[in-house]
């Protein structure tokens, strides 16, 4: 119950948002989730003590979603440039106070482009005349993808998809895991989307749920490099922002372009 009522909650929290909520408030809220995911990466990876070191890196490396505000993806690569300069003029600022400065340069950037970029693409979908409804697809994908594979890799799971990085992940529990997120995505398509082709959402939910495996384990490596369980300990049970979002880090950019690209 512990784990239990507070997931219902956010998840409540979600709908309600993407159902009644603004894009604006949309967009003020993911930069919340990008400024706490920013800082529990950081906080796994560099040894950046709570202060001015961290929150200028936060700020830079959290540039791509605040261009996304303008809606305007052609803003990301000056977005992702202004991060770049930002990470070496800090990198000059404090190289004496870091530990191995090329960590710090490695570490940053691959924040800006992991949590910072794959965030601003969900501000984007959210900003298309149909991107709640979307979003609420993508949730259904890896809401569903988690359940399924939790589901049924404990009850038929024997071969371990990936042992040294998440020992819990069996191959049974990831096809399972595809299967019902993309089943997920068929059902809110169709209350949601009903004048799309299903198959046509199927066949990207397919797509989709492979990639949140993909997410999910890229976070798994993250902790597991780390030497922790949970990216925090903000969502009362649930670990941390990251540990929430990581399968929709990696989908939310494969849906815009999806979109984009006049696929689906």
């Amino acid at each position: 119950m512990t784990r239990l009522l507070p997931g219902l909650v956010m998840t409540a929290l979600w709908v309600l948002l993407l159902v009644f909520g603004p894009a604006d408030l949309f967009w003020l809220v993911v930069t919340l989730i990008a400024v706490f995911g920013l800082y529990e990466y950081y906080k796994m990876t560099i040894a950046i003590p709570v202060g001015a070191r961290l929150v200028q890196t936060i700020l830079f490396t959290l540039s791509p979603v605040l261009v996304a505000y303008f809606q305007r993806p052609e803003l990301f690569m000056p977005a992702l440039f202004v991060s770049l300069i930002g990470i070496i003029l800090l990198s000059l600022k404090y190289h004496k106070r870091f530990g191995h400065i090329l960590l710090f340069l490695g570490f940053s950037s691959f924040g800006a482009l992991y949590i910072g970029l794959c965030l601003a693409h969900m501000v984007l979908i959210r900003y298309l005349p149909e991107g709640a409804a979307w979003l609420l697809v993508l949730t259904a994908v890896t809401a569903g993808g988690d359940t399924g594979a939790y589901y049924i890799g404990t009850t038929f799971g024997r071969r371990k998809l990936c042992p040294e990085i998440s020992p819990g992940k069996t191959v049974e529990g990831a096809i399972g895991g595809i299967v019902a997120g993309s089943m997920a995505a068929v059902a809110m398509g169709f209350l949601l989307l009903p004048e799309y082709n299903s198959i046509v959402i199927f066949a990207s939910a397919l797509v989709l749920s492979v990639v949140s495996i993909i997410g999910d384990l890229a976070e798994s490596v993250i902790k597991r490099s780390a030497g922790v369980k949970d990216s925090g300990t903000l969502l009362f049970g649930h670990g941390g922002v990251l540990d929430r979002v990581d399968g929709m880090l990696i989908t939310a950019p494969v849906l815009y372009y999806l979109l984009a690209l006049g696929i689906l």
